[in-house]
């Protein structure tokens, strides 16, 4: 009886395999849907976004991005209408892959421009003929998870107008075994059983729009796919405890103080800090201030609060005691953590109750320390979640709030969210594939948003360990620390680049593998020079605290695994990063402006965009345009998708990469000038001309210098600096004795309004005339 069982079992099994033989050849596309359908229902989850933009009938092309072996056969699965993808041919040689390929009607192309022109033309008749033609017009698979430029070919196919251009992004790919995430396909295990694949579908564009037009809503669907998954991602918190769970005895964090821990002791402490800062000090407190350098306490304190779901308000300890009290009222903070060693160094007068970390020592019960090692070193990392709540965490709840000066000199609250942190992450992550073997110099201050992004919660939620020092200024440090550590990853503004030509010798950056350079514009000579003494070409990003703050950047060359696609350009910043739109506006009427090249605002969409600004909607209305940031800086697109910036818009200067805003420097040289007895503008006679006006020239130190043109005033330059300092404003907002012109008149337009870049001009020629030191 079992024998005819297992013979019934085996013919059935015949009869299913002969029929679909059979099927394959008199009903291909049918077989092959009936076939593949269950088996990537079982491997993936789908979801459909803007269906109701494909259209029902007629011939339309689908242009997609391009991440993963399968893309075309994912689309297949996803839409209701079949897809003719024009394809490379030399993927499908031999009998079945050629009949598969037939069955759905795909066009087939080699590299011959014969066959490339004979697949455009089959791809247009084949629209005119009411078919849904598609095609990936980066031309090939992305190997950074960055969404490329595109090729001629869809131009080409559009000249004649067959149909409309129906953009749609597949979202869920990066990661998987198909695709170029590790640095290989397929040699990989899978991350995520039945991982969930979105496709988004956008609203159809007609045949004439042109090129750029189409990659850029492209793009911006990428950007919303990304918030989208943004919400069905780990947060930080979940992800980092997992991390120093991983790294184990191994060293995660160092400092200038000789302190060192290793992923496990470095959890150990956090979550005793926790408990006793929860007990002793914070009570119902929601926002908790920091007055810490980059160190291993500040790590350990700013993981600590984000554990106990609080909100970390990093300070600015290079600000005045007015500045940092309207950063403490406007985030509402009764308590700043600090330190009384790093506060001797200060005569701050805060309104709020400091809570000293070397107070907190004798505050540690032993229930403390068996409750933390408990949890550090028996507790699997699923349920400590759990314990601590972390799991309550949602994406869009606020991580921190970094404070900002902007243009205007006034600290505003960028709100920051554990998504817009955690893409930056993710997108540092993709770009530079960080390593357990590398080692990020931490030099940035946990104030500046790269260097809390990055430095802290990159380096910390990754692989890598990482080495923190409070002076980027004092190379002598900095290049032991990179000496003793053997640190890889330098993370800093040109003008610290360019203290370390001077101050490090080369063998201290020996093991230097990657330099990224932001906050300023890297100037031509640094490029050449760094790479001539210590063995490594830096390359430069772009962001804003606004945007988390990472935007754009080149994909460093020892991390590059692209041979057939430009990941990095020397000169821009960029191309952005996964998941992050960009398009050019016109900054009078903020209509996208289309073609390649063209110069406008710099407008940025994706998960990476902030909150808003703390308590003021009306700032942040000024600069956030339905998910859109305008940044302030005038930029262009190439064709290959990289960003050049090319002037700013927003009326301050980056100074050794720190935000200076002209207006309170005009500000308060106005009131110097009214106080010494002179008018603050002309008469009514001369129509009320401007008395001054700030601007900048570019400066080969610290990137940007202020230059001060004015009409003829009594105070002397020496006069008007001790003024400046008299009022409490740092050194970096003091134009130099040098820097202050006396003009005939301050440049105006012809609506009476200053003419900026008519001052800029002016400033670049008076410079020069009188050899202040600049550079481009």
């Amino acid at each position: 009886m079992d024998w005819w069982i297992v013979g019934g079992i085996l013919l059935i099994l015949a009869v299913l395999i002969a029929a679909v033989v059979i099927g394959f050849f008199v009903f291909p596309r049918r077989t092959v849907r009936a076939v593949f359908k269950p088996l990537l229902w079982m491997l993936y989850r789908k979801r459909l976004v803007g269906l109701e933009n494909l259209p029902r009938t007629g011939g339309a092309f689908i242009v997609a991005n391009h991440v993963s072996w399968i893309d075309g056969i994912l689309i297949l699965w996803m839409l209701p209408r079949n897809v003719r993808f024009i394809v490379d041919g030399g993927n499908f040689n031999g009998g079945f892959m050629e009949r598969l390929a037939g069955a759905f009607d795909t066009i087939l192309m080699s590299r011959s421009p014969k066959s490339i022109g004979r697949a455009l033309r089959m791809g247009r008749d084949a629209v005119r003929d009411g078919d849904l033609v598609g095609l990936f017009p980066e031309g090939t698979l992305t190997r950074s998870g960055m969404f490329q430029g595109f090729r001629p070919g869809l131009s080409k196919m559009l000249k004649d107008r067959p149909g409309p251009v129906v953009p749609v992004w597949l979202d869920g790919m990066w990661g998987s075994i198909f695709s170029y995430s590790e640095g290989r396909f397929f040699r990989k295990w899978p991350r995520d059983p039945r991982r969930i694949l979105t496709l988004h579908i956008g609203e159809p564009l007609p045949a004439e729009t042109p090129l750029p037009l189409i990659r850029s809503r492209l793009a911006a669907l990428g950007a919303e796919a990304m918030k989208a998954r943004s919400q069905r991602t780990r947060v930080l918190p979940r992800r980092l405890l997992r991390s120093w769970k991983r790294r184990g005895n191994r060293l995660k964090a160092a400092d200038s103080t000789k302190v060192e821990v290793s992923g496990r002791e470095l959890l150990l402490r956090t979550l005793v800090l926790r408990r006793v800062l929860a007990r002793e000090h914070l009570g119902n407190d929601q926002c908790v201030g920091l007055l810490l350098p980059p160190s291993v306490a500040a790590v350990a304190s700013n993981v600590a609060l984000s554990f106990d779901r609080r909100v970390a308000v990093n300070l600015n300890y290079t600000a005045t005691s007015d500045t940092l009290n309207a950063c403490i009222a406007t985030a509402g903070i009764r308590k700043v953590l600090t330190s009384r060693k790093f506060m001797e160094k200060f005569d701050f007068q805060l309104d709020a109750e400091l809570v000293y970390l070397e107070d907190i020592r004798p505050q540690v019960r032993r229930s403390d320390k068996l409750a933390a090692a408990v949890a550090t070193y028996a507790t699997p990392s699923w349920l400590l979640e759990r314990v601590l709540g972390l799991q309550k965490i949602k994406p869009d709840d606020l991580l921190t709030i970094v404070f900002t000066s902007g243009s205007t000199g006034t600290p505003k609250g960028v709100m920051l969210s554990y998504a817009n942190i955690g893409h930056n992450v993710d997108a540092i992550d993709g770009a530079i594939r960080l390593n357990d073997q590398d080692v990020v110099l931490g030099i940035l201050p946990f104030f500046h948003s790269f260097g809390y992004s990055v430095t802290l919660w990159g380096a910390m939620t990754l692989s890598p360990a990482a080495v923190y020092h409070f002076n980027p200024l004092d190379g002598r440090t900095v290049g032991n620390l990179a000496e003793r550590y053997k640190a890889t990853v330098l993370l800093g503004t040109p003008t610290f680049l360019r203290g370390y030509l001077r101050r490090i010798p080369k063998e201290q950056f020996a093991w230097l593998d990657v330099v990224v350079a932001g906050a300023e514009k890297m100037p031509r000579d640094l490029f050449e020079a760094f790479e001539t003494r210590f063995g490594v070409r830096p390359i430069e990003g772009y962001g804003a605290t606004e945007l988390s703050p990472l935007v754009s950047v080149n994909i460093p060359p020892t991390r590059s695994h692209a041979k057939y696609q430009p990941d990095r350009c020397e000169g821009s910043v960029g191309r952005p990063v996964a998941g992050v739109a960009a398009r050019i506006v016109d900054p009078e009427t903020m209509e996208e402006i289309p073609g390649d090249a063209q110069e406008g605002m710099l407008m940025i969409s994706g998960p990476n965009v902030m909150r808003g600004y703390m308590g003021r909607p009306d700032l942040t209305a000024e600069v956030i345009f339905d998910g859109w940031y305008r940044t302030g800086d005038i930029a262009r697109i190439d064709s290959d998708g990289f960003i050049h910036i090319t002037g700013r818009q927003s009326r301050f200067s980056k100074i050794g990469g720190e935000m200076v805003p002209h207006l309170r420097v005009e500000e308060e040289l106005l009131r110097l000038i009214a106080e010494g007895g002179e008018p603050e503008e002309g008469d009514a006679e001369e129509g009320e001309r401007p008395l001054l006006v700030v601007t900048s020239v570019a400066d080969q130190r610290k990137g940007e210098r202020l230059i001060v043109l004015h009409r003829p005033i009594s105070q002397t330059p020496e006069q008007l600096r001790a003024g400046l300092i008299a009022a409490g404003l740092s050194n970096l907002y003091l134009p130099a004795v040098d820097a202050f012109f006396e003009v005939e008149d301050v440049p105006l337009l012809g609506t009476g309004k200053l003419d900026l870049k008519g001052a800029q001009q002016l400033a670049e020629q008076l410079t020069a005339d009188r050899g202040v030191a600049q550079t481009e």
